[in-house]
């Protein structure tokens, strides 16, 4: 079956043709680093890691450029309300993305490209538009020019979002000199105490859709396969990058995909709804395997309703899977069933790509009750290389320290362990000190360090 993808630019499922033969050129809209990540951001990540994924699996070597936007009016917010540099704000939570990417196993980008290092491209963008007559400057701002492209000959802008342009808010709140109201920001002048830059139209910094028109084509091409990122992005954002990039003279992405929300209680996850779940907290629910899993397992474009419950049963579909691999852990990965790749190649519908893989567990446990050792492998095989497509695969070194078999036994542990230390206090508050250091002395032999803090015994495995 065909590699289809279904373009939100016109609302159709396509054959994928790759620009260039045996290449796939992606560029997703990666992180703006204000706050801690949480899973509404990490959803995005999952999703276009199983697309790539599921690219390189069929043979193809993929360009993936995920940038970085670390300037932006809402990072100076957060850090001057915080009384801290922009650049240590932004670069505090940068880490936090990464370490959130890493944790959940998204394969880094092919580059990482940051806005504040790509201002010479910027400015390059901004005269060709000013040439074509399509942008113009103000006391040392630049914007676009709306109305000009909208009127202008193969002009498609609206077109991605399907907004008409006289229904358009920019929802820009410093719009000092612009010509229409529908005109956004391509670069905004210096104002006291933010950073700036020099240009040919004087200091300021960045508006946000340049950035990513700019460093997109900068790394692959005025031309690419495909443009990512999350639905809440089609407008302003991606309408205004494809309409600048377009104004340039560049043919931009053929192919826009575009991932659905996390909600809770059937909102979208947002700071100011006070709804988020940080990774770091769900990681106290779950281990990392099984938050990816939860995050990959419905369609990209289809809402993922956050509950406790939800992700519990995720959590359980995932651990047969690692179970019955447990029990047949000398299998090597195979081939892709008929039906597994036809789920993928039907844009990339994951939830029909995993019910083949619990038909799969499903026969090979049979097998395994069977004594058929051989079929059990080979079924065992066709998993392995499915679940790596998912990037969940629990033999793989990454996933493979954190088992639940290793889980479940040191909780059992710490269980014993708390047993004894409370045995060890009471002794200790009757001043039964062979008691106490006979509990001490076993724990040792066992191979358990006892540590008494103010918040009373802390134990850890010695090295």
């Amino acid at each position: 079956m065909t590699q289809r993808i279904f373009d939100t630019a016109t609302r159709t499922l396509r054959d994928f043709e790759p620009i260039r033969p045996g290449h796939v050129s992606i560029y997703l809209c990666g992180a703006t680093p204000q706050a801690q990540p949480h899973i509404g951001h990490l959803r995005s990540g999952v999703a276009f890691d199983i697309v790539r994924r599921w690219f390189m699996a069929q043979g193809y070597d993929v360009a993936f450029v995920r940038n970085v936007t670390d300037i932006d009016d809402k990072i100076l917010t957060k850090a001057a309300e915080n009384n801290r540099p922009w650049w240590e704000w932004v670069s505090t939570y940068e880490r936090e993305f990464t370490w959130a990417y890493n944790t959940l196993g998204v394969l880094p980008p092919s580059v990482e490209p940051r806005a504040t290092g790509h201002v010479t491209q910027m400015v390059d963008y901004m005269q060709r538009l000013i040439d074509n007559g399509f942008a113009y400057a103000v006391d040392g701002s630049v914007y676009f020019d709306v109305a000009s492209w909208s009127q202008a000959e193969g002009s498609d802008y609206g077109s991605l979002s399907g907004n008409k342009v006289e229904d358009m808010e920019q929802g820009e709140t410093d719009s000092h000199g612009k010509r229409g109201p529908q005109d956004f920001a391509l670069w905004k002048a210096a104002k006291p105490g933010e950073p700036s830059w020099p240009t040919p139209w004087g200091e300021g910094r960045p508006g946000w859709h340049l950035e990513c028109s700019a460093m997109s084509t900068w790394y692959l091409g005025g031309n690419f396969d495909i443009h990512g990122g999350g639905l809440d992005l089609q407008f302003p954002h991606h309408e205004n990058e494809q309409a600048q990039s377009h104004a340039v003279g560049d043919e931009f992405a053929n192919y826009w995909m575009h991932n659905h929300w996390v909600t809770m209680a059937g909102e979208k996850m947002s700071k100011s709804l006070g709804n988020v779940l940080s990774v770091p907290n769900m990681l106290d629910m779950v281990r990392p395997v099984e938050l990816r899993y939860y995050l990959g397992s419905a369609h990209y474009r289809s809402v993922l309703e956050y509950s406790p419950e939800a992700l519990k049963e995720a959590a359980q579909g995932y651990r047969r899977i690692e179970d019955y691999l447990l029990r047949v852990p000398s299998a090597k990965p195979s081939g892709f069933p008929d039906a597994f790749a036809d789920a993928l190649n039907d844009d990339f519908a994951v939830p029909r790509a995993l019910a083949e893989i619990h038909n799969a567990v499903r026969a090979g446990n049979k097998a395994l009750a069977d004594k058929d050792q051989a079929e059990a492998e080979r079924i065992a095989g066709e998993i392995r290389a499915m679940v790596q497509v998912l990037g969940v695969d629990p033999l793989d070194p990454k996933w493979a320290d954190g088992s639940s078999t290793s889980d479940e036994a040191m909780h059992a542990l710490d269980v014993l362990v708390q047993a004894e230390l409370e045995r060890r206090v009471t002794a200790r508050a009757e001043k039964d000190w062979a008691t106490a250091d006979a509990v001490r002395d076993r724990l040792a032999e066992a191979g358990i360090e006892v540590t008494d803090t103010p918040d009373g015994p802390k134990w850890q495995l010695k090295d």
